[in-house]
């Protein structure tokens, strides 16, 4: 029975023998402690890191700006180049719209020459080329070359009489200036009967010093002296 007894004891456990809970076995709990106190050395690095963000912060902003003006560059670039091509091609077939104009003129653009004639215009037109010069327009010398030069008493200043080659532009660009004849008015003559100019180059010289004899007599003192008797 004592055998009995001590299995028994064994299999229910009693207090004095129970396993020590989590509490005995890890020693007494600490109050939590809601946060953890800010130190200096966390305060370095805080001001580390916005000192940081703000320079890469000034880094992104000075590459997006540089971005922009280069794509701005670029982009005038582009536009630069796409101009003065399209002025070099049209240049070259200036030659061929004279050769169509004096076609036009001695009624010899007919038939079929006549639809490729239209045909090359309106190309030539919707690339930008415009062409300028009519008769009577006053003279500039930024957008008129004058071939020939006259005098005219129907004009009051410089004006293009007659044109002898149209000017062609594209834009504000001049690609070749209008060949004219320029005609300036004419020099009115003096009135009849006029006075002429006592001011003008040689009148002094032909009048000679003032109270002078016009016939050229000798002085007074001379003529004195020749008619005194001789001893």
């Amino acid at each position: 029975m004592n055998a009995d007894a001590s299995r028994e004891s064994r299999e229910s456990g009693s207090p004095d023998t129970a396993a020590p809970t989590a509490d005995t076995a890890t020693g007494p709990v600490e109050p939590a402690v809601e946060g953890n106190p800010v130190t200096a050395h966390d305060e370095d690095d805080t001001s580390r890191l916005t000192r940081e963000l703000s320079e890469r912060t000034l880094d992104l902003q000075r590459l997006q700006a540089e971005y922009v003006n280069y794509k701005r560059r670029v982009d005038r670039d582009r536009v630069t180049v796409r101009e003065q091509a399209t002025t070099n091609t049209l240049s070259a077939l200036l030659p061929v719209l004279d050769d169509l104009d004096r076609a036009r003129q001695h009624d010899q653009l007919t038939g079929g020459f006549k639809a490729v004639a239209e045909s090359l215009e309106r190309i030539v037109a919707g690339l930008g080329l415009q062409r300028f010069g009519e008769p009577g327009e006053p003279f500039d010398p930024r957008v008129h070359e004058a071939l020939l030069h006259d005098y005219s008493s129907d004009v009051t200043t410089a004006t293009a009489q007659t044109i002898l080659q149209p000017g062609y532009r594209v834009g504000e660009r001049v690609v070749r200036p209008a060949r004219v004849a320029v005609a300036e008015p004419a020099e009115q003559p003096a009135p009849d009967g006029a006075a002429p100019d006592s001011t003008a180059p040689g009148a002094a010289e032909r009048a000679g010093p003032e109270g002078a004899d016009p016939e050229g007599a000798a002085p007074e003192e001379d003529t004195r002296q020749r008619m005194a008797p001789q001893d």
